[in-house]
């Protein structure tokens, strides 16, 4: 049968499910069409005895996002979890009278993308919401002509939202990966840092979409781990170069190497970088990073 087999699956959807009729408790913002797949999801997953669910669970979030005009427009999502969740991705569908059919499907494409790439094995529904929450917005006005005298590539989603990314990886010695990070962060006029060593620290800036495509070449490379461990997003007015520019904190990328000392010169001075994030009016980051205070 398709039925469920993995009670540790089952037993994520309720932990995920219970999440979300915390986060959301009014039925405005979630609501579960189907209460019998509920409670015959939350019977197996406690009782070794009980029968296997014959449905899937399925449910409704809907999520405000703000547009560039501070009009507020509402994606409904339709959301059915599979047997085999988190193993394999959620079913999602996001509506809206706001989207254009061509719009809806490229946002429902992007979405799937999305978490193909960033959440496969992982309980997803909520990194879905964030998504359409700061993403859905820019699929509305994306087939507006551009005004005049814009620069064409000024329609392409993301360009009117200035990002920040912070990278952690486990650590960075390779010079051919120190290399690539630095010329694609040239080529895709990137700026912030790359602190080579173990830990490794990336931060890059500019367009959302450039900075989309930096993330998705260097986690194609072999790491032994690597995460985006912060993003920051400014939507912008019209994403201009000067616009773009006086949201910058760093200048161009470089890569900084904090008195290395340790075997291998790998292991960083961290209150100098610390020192150096507060420079740059980034020391919160300091803690997302290592968990502790800098000083």
């Amino acid at each position: 049968t398709a039925g469920m087999t993995n009670r540790e699956d089952a037993e994520m959807q309720v932990s995920e499910l219970d999440l979300l009729s915390s986060m959301f408790p009014c039925e405005e913002e979630f609501c579960v069409t189907d209460q019998l797949a509920l409670a015959e999801l939350k019977h197996w997953a406690e009782n070794e005895s009980a029968e296997v669910p014959s449905s899937k669970v399925q449910f409704v979030l809907n999520v405000k996002a703000e547009l560039p005009n501070a009009s507020v427009v509402e994606f409904s999502m339709a959301c059915a979890l599979p047997f085999k969740y988190p193993t394999v991705l959620p079913e999602i569908t996001v509506r809206s009278s706001s989207l254009s059919r061509s719009q809806q499907i490229q946002l429902n494409s992007d979405l799937k993308t999305y978490l193909e790439q960033s959440c496969r094995g992982e309980p997803c529904v909520l990194s879905a919401r964030e998504w359409v929450k700061y993403h859905g917005a820019a699929y509305i006005d994306r087939e507006l002509p551009p005004p005049s005298g814009a620069d064409p590539d000024s329609r392409q989603p993301g360009s009117a939202t200035f990002t920040r990314l912070w990278i952690y990886s486990h650590h960075i010695y390779n010079k051919q990966k120190r290399k690539n990070i630095l010329d694609w962060s040239k080529e895709l006029s990137l700026s912030g840092f790359c602190m080579p060593g173990k830990p490794g620290v990336v931060c890059v800036e500019g367009l959302q979409s450039s900075c989309e495509e930096f993330w998705a070449r260097v986690r194609r490379l072999t790491w032994k781990r690597i995460l985006i461990r912060h993003r920051e997003d400014f939507p912008l007015e019209g994403g201009g170069q000067a616009e773009v520019q006086s949201q910058r904190k760093f200048s161009t990328l470089e890569e900084k190497c904090f008195d290395a000392h340790g075997a291998r010169g790998s292991h960083m001075d961290l209150g100098q970088l610390y020192r150096f994030l507060e420079e740059k009016g980034c020391s919160d980051i300091f803690q997302m990073y290592f968990g502790v205070e800098g000083h």
